[in-house]
């Protein structure tokens, strides 16, 4: 009897990050390897093609950056592949995947793995965080999977994704089609300038000017409790809003459900800003980001994906 089933073409697209660093002499974790020195320990019989895209601390990511990892999902879907993995460090991950989330429409599964210890740490956790990604790249039943996170065994849905100092926190998924928040295949160069200002005790509304000042057409107030702020920032996000800047709403406390049920929460809303529900102010800036470069309603938007 012939088998007929060929075996899946996966292709690695790395960016570097801690999946991709040894720590030298100096006690510092600087990315070194290459995606060739990366599948060292993966099954051979795989037929994996590797695309060494960058090799930088995530943390060093550019918006720009985004546009060239997603051209190359683009590319390597176009020509063929059957699924994509995306080794990429995890300081900015929740960012760069849910940009991708947002953007890519395609079938062909795209997976983002990394890893929390260097490669020469005695526990590693990059070459299973990569079998593990391949796996689910390769798996027939992803197909239409769209953008996920697999790290440690688990696999998460970009949206509403943050890095704990343990690994990820957010919503699991499984290897099967699902509910996908794409708004438009955009660019990264579209998008406006969006920025996160962080709020405190006795804050004043400095930050959020200056912002505006610069040109900021969207702000992410990483607010108090479940989305609170002193007078002078609720004066200053009124001051925004009027001038046609678009204000949200996150929190500094993980997990908070932010929601105008104080009076201050109250008053920013009355002031013009939109309360997010759950994301952080990373991925509610990322949102921002996609709503307002997609020409899409900032308050319908944040009321079905933030």
């Amino acid at each position: 009897m012939v088998n007929n089933r060929r075996m899946s073409r996966l292709v690695v697209i790395t960016t570097g990050g801690t999946i991709a660093t040894r720590t030298g002499a100096d006690g510092v974790a600087r990315p070194t390897l290459a995606g060739a020195d990366l599948i060292t320990d993966v099954d051979s019989s795989r037929d994996l093609q590797v695309i060494d895209l960058m090799s930088v601390d995530s943390s060093q990511l550019l918006p720009a950056d985004w546009d060239r990892i997603g051209a190359a999902v683009a590319t390597a879907a176009d020509a063929g592949a059957d699924g994509m993995v995306i080794t990429h460090g995890t300081d900015t991950m929740e960012e760069t995947s849910l940009w991708l989330e947002l953007t890519y429409a395609g079938a062909t599964p795209v997976v983002f793995t990394g890893a929390m210890r260097s490669s020469n740490a005695p526990d590693a956790d990059g070459p299973a965080n990569l079998r593990g990604a391949l796996s689910v790249a390769g798996n027939p039943d992803a197909r239409g999977l769209g953008v996920v996170v697999s790290m440690g065994g688990q696999l998460w849905e970009p949206l509403g994704l943050s890095k704990t100092s343990a690994g990820f926190i957010g919503t699991e998924t499984a290897v099967r089609p699902r509910q996908r928040p794409y708004l438009a295949a955009l660019s990264a160069a579209d998008a406006p300038r969006v920025d996160v200002i962080a709020t405190y005790a006795g804050g004043d509304a400095v930050a959020i000017d200056a912002c505006v000042e610069a040109g900021a057409r969207g702000i992410v107030l990483e607010a108090l409790g479940s989305g609170n702020a002193g007078d002078a920032v609720i004066d200053g996000v009124r001051r925004a809003c009027d001038a046609g800047v678009s204000v949200v709403v996150s929190s500094r406390v993980p997990g908070a459900r932010v929601s105008p049920g104080y009076g201050p929460g109250q008053m920013l809303a009355d002031a013009g800003a939109v309360h997010v529900g759950r994301l952080r102010p990373p991925q509610a800036r990322v949102l921002l980001m996609a709503a307002l470069a997609a020409g899409r309603s900032v308050e319908e938007t944040f009321a079905a994906f933030g």
